[in-house]
């Protein structure tokens, strides 16, 4: 039976049941989300806590750290036990400065003393077989591509909760697609390896403060059984206006969700030079049959 709010008022004061609420009130911008307290676990509090970092300390990050984000990484599933990726960590700043010339120069990569590039790695595997003395020629085809792009995405985001476990922020830096290919030659890329996405990792800047951004609500990505024709009318404009009061406390620009999304897919050029990525990937020996 549901708990009444005056039934609430008269229960002993519970700090992990205000944690919980505070922070899935957070993620969708809603007060009083109520969930049951037993499901805040340490790992739950840490990916409900998650928020992109922009501005970092210089303190480089400790060698222990990076190692055991690698071994979270590699504690990641992945399909057939390929493991179809790798990752390069970038340190070095004139490096660092060449690769941020491809992603428009974000204040985030140049500040991180340590830069994850997470690759789609085929070229392992090739190399295993011609060891073996077998044929490669699954290789050749788009699934094996998406299988190592999922590997190194899910790789990443276990490292990514790690990291942040350990009291380092994180960003995504997806616009080394605008253009891989030189990605690829910055990092001494071999055929058949596909750099994915950065990761900036450091010590986020206190003075900085950064709150959770909130996301759709749940009935807009949850179907249950069969696809629904989703999200309502409703459902957007509240999520506008939720998305609009997050811009303000974070003295943001504000513009709605929904026509940053629209305004994100409108065109070929709005794609940032991606819309060439299937030139680029034949280019670095992905045939994609």
């Amino acid at each position: 039976m549901p708990t009444s709010t005056a039934d609430r008022l008269r229960q002993p004061h519970d700090p992990v049941a205000d944690r919980l609420e505070a922070l899935l009130g957070e993620r969708y911008g809603e007060d009083g989300v109520q969930h049951d307290e037993t499901g805040l676990t340490p790992t739950i509090e840490t990916l409900l806590s998650h928020r992109s970092v922009r501005t970092y300390l210089p303190t480089p990050v400790p060698v222990e750290a990076l190692e055991l984000a690698i071994a979270a990484a590699q504690s990641a599933s992945t399909s057939s036990n390929l493991q179809a990726w790798s990752v390069i960590a970038v340190e070095d700043p004139a490096r660092k400065s060449r690769i941020n010339a491809v992603a428009g120069n974000q204040r985030q990569i140049d500040q991180a003393p340590l830069l994850l590039i997470w690759l789609a790695d085929l070229s392992r595997l090739r190399r295993i077989a011609g060891r073996q003395g077998s044929t490669a020629d699954g290789l050749d085809y788009l699934e094996s591509f998406l299988l190592g792009v999922i590997d190194a995405a899910l790789a990443a985001q276990n490292a990514l909760v790690a990291l942040e476990s350990l009291g380092l922020g994180t960003c995504y830096i997806g616009a080394l697609r605008n253009d891989p290919a030189t990605v690829a030659r910055e990092l001494g890329l071999p055929d058949l390896v596909f750099p994915v996405f950065g990761l900036t990792v450091g010590f986020p800047d206190p003075s900085d403060k950064t709150d959770i951004k909130p996301r759709l609500p749940q009935r807009t990505v949850l179907h249950r059984e069969q696809y629904r024709d989703n999200p309502t009318g409703e459902d957007l404009d509240r999520y506008n206006q939720t998305l609009r009061a997050f811009q303000k406390i974070q003295r943001m620009a504000p513009v709605d969700w929904s026509e940053q999304a629209a305004r994100r897919i409108a065109t070929r050029e709005s794609l940032k030079n991606r819309d060439k990525l299937l030139e680029v990937l034949r280019g670095l020996g992905f045939e994609l049959k």
